[in-house]
Parts: structure tokens; C-alpha cells; sequence
């Protein structure tokens, strides 16, 4: 193609040139040749369309966007390829390529590709895959489980809580047909194929192979057309639904079965005050014990020394069925072991020296239709201990030298503060009898454990001894004395607490219970705290732990003393440390952690 610098453009001379304007001619790009002056020679069909211009005018006035990109090309003659502009708010793909004629500079070509359809697309494209992402993630993020099959019954995915639910893996159901898989036995029934053959929607249960009842959707997915496309089955576990609600039922017969009990027993123990329960451990102890008050079980009773256990045995008594009768209590650790037996099981006359003339029934006969409580059973001599089993397991006894056994009635309420396990295993305690007394166990929570328990514990013991030695004023507890009976750990658990009470009102001259009026130990629990907890060394290291106490110790000194130079004097440092130090602390405003 030839080019006149009068005229703007040529046309093709050979047929090689005609079939190269053709192609000008015919494609989407924008094609536009630039003289050397700057001025547009000829724009294609689609640069017309584009931008509605026509061959004479310069170029940077039709394109100020490339302004110094065309000027560029055409002095320097380089080339500038696929640079994104944005032209009449449409983004453009731009190259410019210098032009020669005869090996003598003609000017350039301006193509620009139109890229704003093609953004569009791949922008969408990328929401699709994001909301792909979203949906995929939402899919099997679901508890219940869900199948997506096609209008023919095939699936085509599950997530996971279905295969959770029905036992399987993905990889053996995807792609295979919901026919066969209900003939094989994955499955008993299919919601997919009544949806194919209704048309509607479908609710059934359904038994999985693992036991589970399920409670199924299925839901048609149809076409612009109506056509149905997609069958989705929403599956829910209704099994633990079910076992929820028989839990939620048996739960409300226990709350109507003991609420009667319950009240009773708040209403007989307030009185007497000697049982408070306002501890979750507690009351459900509480519970637990009404409970087995109704049966003849034996029951063995364990916790710490102090604790209340024999507490838990006179609320048995109480509300047995044997209220009426006797209640036995031994303490098998306060009787000597050589009368042990005779003083459990009685004795016949002239079984030994010193023996009554006529003998003497034993502990278990005089609870005849009644209870025996064995309290410290762990003391209980070995010896001992087979007749005992023996009279667990027939309801029989011999007495001491006797020949002729007695049936009795008699229920075994048993306690201890030690380890019948593992006495168990050093052979302190026979493994037979333990099993015979360890029927129901009842555990009895130290005081340490129930803290809710001690404030009216504390409470009433006080009114308690304060009426019994005739004191008329009432009995108040002072914020520090509240900090430090509620600081004090208890190792003697409700035994303690009795006694420190007694001691507090013996001791008290006013209505006021003051820490002079503590034991010393109880008086600096709070202290002891502070400091137990100040040197935790499970979360601290040791620059911690010093920085905390420095700061501690900074704290007080500042509102005791109140200038640096009295802080200095009383704690034997500088001035100048004590600044330094506030300074440290005051620039984050906190104490260390």
C-alpha cells in the first residue's frame, strides 16, 4: 500500500495489498494509521464504530489518553505494546508500531482491542467462583447432611455430615444411581426418586445402616422450563432429637419424682439447719441421696474427714423407709480390734473370759430392721471383715461362740476417708467386701470444693453458738474478718468451720466478729492467698513474678507514703531508683502481667 503525503490514504494497487485491507476491514480491533505529522490517515470499520471518527484530524486530539505515547513512537520510533487505557470509560488494550516506507519513517499504527466485554466476563467468571467457594463451603459446613442428584437419579455430590450420618465415603455413592444404591442396602428408602416420580416435595424417615433414623427432604430443582434438573435431600439425625426428648422427659419425671422429696427435706434440714446445700456438687449430692434413701441398697459413703458424712447417713435414715426404726452408729476405728467382732456380731455366755453370763447381742442385731452405720470401715479388721462379707451376701450372723446363725433385715450405710482401692491393692482391704460395699457409692465434696456452701455456713453456726452461750447481740462479720473465712482453705473441711465459729463467738466482745477473734492461721489465709497467688509459677517466669511483687510493693509505698523521697527513705533505695522505677510502671498504666 502506497501513501502520498496530499492524499490520506491509498488504496491496495495488488491483490496482496486488497487482501490485506480486506482483513483491516473485517476485524474487531480498532486500527488506526498516524503520518508523521500526527494527523489519523485511515481508521478501519471498527475504529469508526468505536470512537465515531473520521480520517484528517490529529491524533492526540482524538486520543489524548495516548498523547505522549504517539509522540513518543513517532520521534523515537519504538514500539509501545498492550498498555491498558481507559478511553470514554471503556478499557482498551493499546499497541503502537512505527511505520516505514522505503526504509524512511511513514509514521505509526495505533491498534486498540476493546477489552471492557472481555473484563466484564472474566469479572463474572470470578464472582462465580467465589460464590462456587461460598456455596461449597456453606454445603458442608451444614450439620445436616444433604445429596444433590441430577433429574435421573444420579448423584452427584454429598456433603459431610451425610456421610457422617450414613457411614460412608463420598467416592462410593458419587456418580452412581439412587436405585442401586437402595437395592444394595446403603439405604432403605430414597426421597430422590419419589421427588423423580411425584414431582413434588417429599418428607420421609429413613434407617441408615448404623442405626441412625433420619428424618429426609427431598426438594425439586426445575428449569426456566419447568424441567425438572436437580433433585436436593436434606437429611436430619432425628435420632439424637428423640433421644434428646426421652432425656428432657426422664428428666422432668426425676425433678417431679424428687421435688416432693426435695422440699421435704429443705423444709426438715433448715430447720435444724445442720445440712446447707447452695453448691451444684451439693445439691446434686442432695439428690442422690434422697434417691437412695428409697431402696435397700447398701451404700458407701467417701469423702475427706470432716466433710459430712455422717451427715449424708442421718439423711438417709430419715427419709428410708426405716425412719421409724433403729439407727446404729459405730466408729470401727474406736473399738479395740479384739472386741471388734464380738462388739459387730455379739457373743454367747462363756464365750470368753469376762463375757456376760447370759452373752450379748451385737451391733447388727440391735439394728434389726433398721440401719448400721460402719463409720472409718477402712478399720475394720481383716478378720472382721469375712463375717462381714459373709452377712452382706445371706443377711446372716453367728454370734461368738455360738453354733446357731440369725437372719436379720438390717441395711449397711458404710463410710471412709481413705483409699479402699488402693488398700485393695496392698491388701489392707479384701476386694470382695469392698465390691459388696461399693454398691452405690456417694461421694461427699470437701468444703474447698463447695465454696458457695460457706458464707451460710458460717452464718448459722455463729447465730448457732451465739444463742447457745446466751449472747444477746446479733453476730456480724466485718469485710476483712468475710475475706479471710472465705480465703481460708478448710483442710478440716465443716469440722473446722464448727470449730472456728465456736471460737469466734467464745472470743467476741461485741456484736462485731473481729481477725483478733480468728485463729492466726484463718486471720492471714488472706494474705497467704495473695501471695500463693502472686508466686504462681505455672504462669510467670521469674522476671515476672519480680516485676509483679516490685509493682505490688511500689502500689502500697506510693499510697502509704505518698512523695518519692519518703517511698526511697522507707523502702532503702535512692530517690532517683524510685522514679526510675514509677516511671517503668507509669508508662503502660497496668501492673505487669
Amino acid at each position: 500500500m502506497m501513501y502520498d503525503n496530499n492524499s490520506l490514504i491509498a488504496l491496495p494497487t495488488i491483490p496482496n495489498e486488497l487482501i490485506f485491507y480486506e482483513i483491516l476491514e473485517k476485524i474487531r480491533d480498532a486500527v488506526i494509521a498516524v503520518q508523521t505529522s500526527g494527523k489519523i490517515s485511515y481508521l478501519n470499520p471498527s475504529a469508526t464504530a468505536f470512537f465515531n471518527l473520521n480520517a484528517g484530524i490529529q491524533f492526540e486530539t482524538a486520543f489524548p489518553e495516548l498523547k505522549q505515547q504517539i509522540l513518543s513512537t513517532l520521534k523515537d520510533r519504538q514500539h509501545y505494546l498492550n498498555q491498558r487505557v481507559s478511553i470514554d470509560h471503556q478499557e482498551f488494550l493499546v499497541s503502537l508500531y512505527a511505520t516505514h516506507d522505503q526504509g524512511k519513517p511513514a509514521g505509526a499504527v495505533c491498534i486498540l482491542e476493546n477489552r471492557t466485554e472481555v473484563n466484564q466476563i472474566i469479572g463474572k467468571m470470578l464472582s462465580f467462583q467465589e460464590l462456587s467457594r461460598e456455596l461449597d463451603t456453606i454445603i458442608d459446613s451444614s450439620y445436616d447432611g444433604l445429596w444433590i442428584s441430577d433429574a435421573n437419579a444420579t448423584v452427584l455430590r454429598i456433603n459431610f455430615a451425610s456421610e457422617r450420618l450414613n457411614n460412608i465415603r463420598a467416592a462410593e455413592v458419587v456418580g452412581r444411581n439412587m436405585a442401586d444404591l437402595v437395592a444394595e442396602g446403603f439405604i432403605n428408602r430414597s426421597a430422590t426418586l419419589e421427588v423423580i416420580k411425584t414431582g413434588n416435595t417429599v418428607t420421609m424417615l429413613q434407617n441408615t445402616n448404623t442405626g441412625r433414623k433420619l428424618m429426609i427432604t427431598g426438594s425439586p430443582i426445575l428449569d426456566e422450563t419447568g424441567k425438572l434438573v436437580r433433585v436436593v435431600v436434606n437429611e436430619r439425625d432425628i435420632t439424637e432429637i428423640d433421644a434428646l426428648h426421652e432425656e428432657l422427659q426422664r428428666q422432668e419425671a426425676i425433678k417431679n419424682q424428687y421435688r416432693n422429696h426435695m422440699l421435704e427435706m429443705q423444709l426438715a434440714e433448715m430447720e435444724s439447719r445442720r445440712i446447707i446445700a447452695r453448691s451444684p456438687c451439693m445439691a446434686k449430692l442432695l439428690q442422690q441421696t434422697i434417691k437412695v434413701s428409697k431402696v435397700d441398697s447398701t451404700a458407701l459413703i467417701l469423702g475427706e474427714s470432716g466433710a459430712g458424712k455422717e451427715l449424708i447417713a442421718d439423711l438417709i435414715h430419715k427419709h428410708s423407709n426405716r425412719a421409724t426404726q433403729p439407727m446404729i452408729k459405730i466408729n470401727c476405728g474406736a473399738i479395740p480390734e479384739s472386741l471388734v467382732e464380738s462388739e459387730l456380731f455379739g457373743y454367747e455366755k462363756g464365750a470368753f473370759t469376762g463375757a456376760h453370763k447370759q452373752g450379748k447381742p451385737g451391733y447388727l442385731e440391735l439394728a434389726q430392721d433398721g440401719l448400721l452405720f460402719l463409720d472409718e470401715i477402712a478399720e475394720l479388721p481383716l478378720a472382721s471383715q469375712v463375717k462381714m462379707l459373709r452377712f452382706l451376701e445371706d443377711g446372716t450372723v453367728c454370734r461368738v461362740g455360738g453354733v446357731k446363725s440369725r437372719k436379720l433385715n438390717v441395711r449397711i450405710l458404710a463410710a471412709t476417708n481413705r483409699d479402699l482401692k488402693e488398700m485393695v491393692k496392698s491388701g489392707g482391704f479384701r476386694k470382695d467386701l469392698y465390691y459388696r460395699l461399693h454398691v452405690i457409692p456417694l461421694h461427699v465434696p470437701p468444703l474447698r470444693e463447695r465454696s458457695e456452701c460457706i458464707l451460710p455456713l458460717l452464718h448459722h453456726y455463729l447465730h448457732f453458738f451465739a444463742d447457745k452461750i446466751g449472747k444477746k447481740e446479733s453476730i456480724h462479720l466485718s469485710k476483712p474478718v468475710t475475706e479471710a473465712l472465705l480465703s481460708y482453705p478448710y483442710p478440716g473441711n465443716v469440722r473446722e468451720l464448727i470449730n472456728i465459729c465456736e471460737r469466734a463467738v467464745v472470743m467476741s466482745e461485741g456484736e462485731w466478729i473481729t481477725r483478733d477473734d480468728l485463729p492466726r492461721d484463718v486471720a492471714d489465709s488472706r494474705k497467704s492467698k495473695a501471695i500463693t497467688d502472686l508466686m504462681d509459677l505455672s504462669q510467670h517466669t521469674l522476671k515476672e513474678l519480680v516485676e509483679k511483687f516490685e509493682y505490688s510493693v511500689l502500689i502500697k509505698a506510693s499510697a502509704q507514703y505518698g512523695t518519692q523521697d519518703k517511698i526511697a527513705k522507707a523502702l532503702g533505695v535512692d530517690q532517683a531508683t524510685i522514679a526510675r522505677k514509677l516511671k517503668k510502671y507509669a508508662m503502660t498504666h497496668t501492673a505487669p502481667k
